[in-house]
């Protein structure tokens, strides 16, 4: 394997270097030999850059070492030369030489290469506590051991960020109070489902969250929250190297999870692949109560398993040029069962409706990058291609087990849905990059993504028909459906950076044209054979979206930045789909076919300072919100008095605004204290029907307090204890009362095995305060309450793992490059 790798390096490198050759020196006799070792070790360096440049710097061919350290590099041009041995993580030693017709043949002799920095001991080196860094148009949390052990999915992980919030039932996550957030993982969208996504990649592989709140004209405008950009760690190191974690999670049931990190480099090419799995049980249970009238008792059950694996490589073509390939593959299969009981005023079930729902999303996902860096330094030209594809299936079934009902409610409470979707998802991106001077710096950019949906939903359904009273005098059938979702986004932005002094200043600006075509069809049979309606969807919207950054450093300590962003929020597939789909025996989903896109004008400022062993940053937001998206509940006219629909319509113009203070920073030398608040205040006006279907205007005025403190204690040079607690202050909307929930970690870490090895002890929740309890007037007096698994156990152990041909040491990690490895999974 190591004999064809370097086979195929030396051919790509030669071909370059013959590409670059001017023709006069391709008869040129002249050559150089020499063997190249680590000055520490004395150990034989393997596929180390042998460069041979003119005096004028220009490249005129090259080599590199076998596996033993040595080299040859024929066909020199006469006259003076400089020779460069260039290997990652050493410093690069440069010679001069002659060639003439006395001298062809020059033996370099031995060269000793030193390292540019300190030894590295581990694979990925993670610091002891988290960080912040605010930076011209982001907040980077460089995640430390405190909050990777904090989590054991990249969902438990960011709930423990500053301003964002992850439903532990749902999988949601807000960011500042708002849903409306777009997630990318290391700058790339994914087709697999957020929530979903969460909770398979592991804490461990996560490097640093960055909170773009304020994202500029480069990236795209969805999301009124902004975007959260996971960044995964990424791994180079010279040889094989790697890392592979494990636990259990015990709560009502046992929770398995396991990754591993892995590559080979050699010479100018690094293969890299990851995998995770996930599996085990989730227990859920909770109520809904209309006093008066009925109580819903719930119970969920889903077992989940996931795999994800990635592979690719990156291939260093020479300094200028970088290519790189994955591809990931994901696997995710689950089996819900449940059930729900509804009962009357005394108590008597009057419903009993168990049911179980199977669903499978294999999700392939493809990507090639080149990257071509120019003479100036960061002036680059860079293309990007990305394809994702998913074929999910989804079969649900329903039963009444009741043989006391009536037929009617017999046949409404026994169904089926099947499910079949396939999502597609094609984006191309061109970005340049040009540096005009010192402290200038150009942007421009072009984009184009096409995502397309087909769906079609085989059901047996029925609902209630009524007659002139708003009696029960029938049932009907739904019908199956099918729909055919498709949209195109063209965008073109250009984003300028100056500085000068202690000033800096960005403008954007992006421009779209953003294309939706939707077709649903409703039949009136289950097989498809007639057809009932059709109901499209089309809209064509041409958009500019502007942005600012204004950053003052008065010192090194101190920095001040003041930004502004437009941004849309474009209504998705579930939001504008009309087709009835069951939540509960009571409540179903129905979109909104007629939803409009909401548009946010977003001011913030913000202040960072730097303090004795760590920082604070003070920051306040503003948003304008035109055209509000958000979920309402009214009467389900095909169950009259009991029933509920769930779907989203468009409020009125809002605002919102509030203030966020975090701070870093060391107590003393055994004890870390990261810790941050945020308040945000935001006004909802709209109108609902209410009890007797009659349009009835609302306001509320929601304010939400949220606070984390997460404490790094010291017991000893290999013990570490974890002290983590967070509370989340009640909430309103239009409709619904939400109380406040809080939550309690504690855990312990113990490095074994020189360094290589850490064991992790956690408990999650220990007093059991965090639950879903709400309480609500329209369209009905009602209240209720979900519970997760919140109190869980978890053990886990990690390793790190490497050497390859230098089995010594552990060579530099380079995270900076972003293109220099592909630790992650997305």
């Amino acid at each position: 394997m190591k004999k064809l790798v370097c086979f195929v390096i030396l051919v790509i490198t030669s071909t370059i270097s013959f590409a670059q050759m001017p023709k006069s020196a391709l008869l040129k006799p002249g050559s150089i030999s020499g063997k190249v070792i680590d000055n520490a070790t004395k150990q034989e360096l393997p596929y180390v850059n042998i460069v041979v440049k003119d005096m004028s710097k220009k490249i005129i061919t090259g080599g590199i070492t076998d596996e033993k350290g040595a080299f040859i590099v024929k066909d020199l041009p006469e006259g003076k030369s400089i020779v460069e041995v260039q290997f990652i993580g050493y410093k690069t030693f440069d010679r001069e030489i002659s060639i003439t017709d006395k001298n062809k043949s020059i033996n370099l002799g031995t060269i000793s290469l030193s390292e540019e920095s300190a030894v590295l001991d581990e694979v990925v080196i993670r610091s002891e506590t988290s960080t912040v860094v605010q930076k011209v148009d982001r907040k980077v949390i460089n995640v430390g051991k405190d909050l990777t052990a904090a989590g054991t999915t990249a969902s438990e992980l960011l709930n423990n960020i500053q301003s964002v919030s992850v439903d532990s039932q749902t999988g949601q996550i807000s960011l500042r109070g708002n849903s409306n957030v777009r997630v990318l993982v290391d700058g790339r969208p994914t087709n697999v489902p957020i929530a979903q996504l969460l909770r398979q990649i592991p804490s461990t592989s996560i490097k640093s969250v960055e909170l773009i709140t304020n994202p500029s004209a480069k990236y795209n405008p969805d999301g009124m929250s902004g975007i959260i950009n996971i960044v995964l760690n990424k791994n180079a190191n010279m040889g094989f190297n790697g890392s592979v974690d494990s636990g259990i999670t015990a709560g009502h049931y046992v929770r398995y999870n396991a990754s591993t990190n892995m590559n080979y480099k050699t010479g100018k090419v690094n293969f890299f692949m990851n995998y995770g799995h996930n599996s085990g049980d989730n227990y859920n249970y909770g109520f809904v109560e209309r006093p008066g009238v009925n109580n819903q008792n719930f119970i969920f059950v889903n077992d989940n398993r996931s795999n994800l694996i990635k592979f690719g490589a990156d291939v260093f073509i020479n300094d200028k040029n970088t290519l790189s390939v994955y591809t990931t593959q994901n696997w995710f299969n689950g089996f819900a069962s449940g059930r729900a009981l509804i009962s009357d005023v005394n108590g008597n079930v009057i419903i009993n409706a168990p049911n179980t729902q199977e669903n499978s999303s294999p999700t392939g996902t493809y990507n090639l990058n080149y990257k071509i860096d120019f003479a100036k330094k960061d002036h680059n030209l860079e293309f990007e291609a990305t394809y994702s594809n998913t074929d999910g299936t989804n079969f649900l079934n329903n039963l009444n087990l009741l043989q006391n009902t009536s037929d009617f409610d017999y046949e409404v409470y026994n169904y089926y849905n099947n499910i079949n979707t396939k999502n597609s998802n094609s984006q191309v991106n061109i970005d340049y990059t040009n540096p005009l001077s010192e402290k200038t710096k150009l942007e421009l950019g072009l984009e184009f993504r096409v995502d397309n949906t087909d769906n079609i939903n085989l059901t047996n359904q029925e609902v209630y028909t009524l007659d002139n009273n708003n009696n029960i005098n029938g049932t009907d059938l739904i019908g199956s459906s099918d729909f055919d979702f498709k949209r195109k986004i063209y965008s073109a932005y250009t984003n300028y950076e100056t500085s000068f002094d202690k000033f800096t200043m960005q403008l954007g600006a992006r421009l779209e044209n953003f294309v939706v075509d939707g077709v649903f069809k409703r039949y009136t049979d289950e097989t498809r054979n007639t057809l009932n309606n059709t109901e499209n969807v089309s809209q064509n919207l041409l958009n500019i979206y502007p942005s600012a950054f204004f950053t003052y450093s008065p010192s090194e300590k101190n920095q001040w930045q003041l930004s502004y962003s437009r941004r849309i929020d474009r209504p998705n597939i579930q939001q504008v789909n009309p087709i009835r789909e069951w939540s509960t025996p009571l409540i179903v989903s129905v979109g909104n076919a007629d939803l409009r896109p909401q548009f946010t004008n977003s001011y913030e400022l913000n202040y960072t300072r730097q303090i004795k062993g760590g920082n604070i940053t003070l920051g306040t937001f503003y948003r304008k919100i035109n055209d509000v998206i958000s979920r309402i509940t009214n009467e389900d006219p095909a169950n009259p008095g009991v029933g509920q629909i769930l779907s989203f319509t468009n409020f009125s113009d809002t605002d919102a605004y509030g203030l966020e203070f975090s701070a870093n920073f060391k107590m003393n030398n055994w004890w870390r204290v990261n810790s941050s608040m945020d308040f945000y205040s935001q006004e909802q006006l709209g109108n609902i029907n209410n009890l007797n279907g009659n349009p009835q205007q609302l306001s509320v005025q929601n304010n939400v307090f949220n606070a984390r403190v997460s404490n790094s204690f010291t017991a000893s040079k290999n013990v570490r204890l974890q002290l983590f607690a967070m509370y989340r202050g009640p909430q309103k909307d239009i409709q619904w009362d939400v109380e406040n929930m809080w939550m309690i970690n504690a855990g312990a870490s113990w490095t074994v095995l020189k360094g290589k090895g850490t064991i992790n002890f956690r408990i999650n929740d220990i007093f059991q305060g965090m639950k879903f309890a709400f309480n609500s007037a329209n369209p009905f007096v009602q209240n209720g309450q979900f519970n997760w698994e919140s109190r869980t156990t978890f053990l886990g152990f990690n390793y790190n793992f490497g050497g390859g041909n230098n089995k010594a040491k552990q060579r530099r990690n380079r995270d900076d490059n972003e293109k220099d490895g592909g630790g992650g999974f997305f």
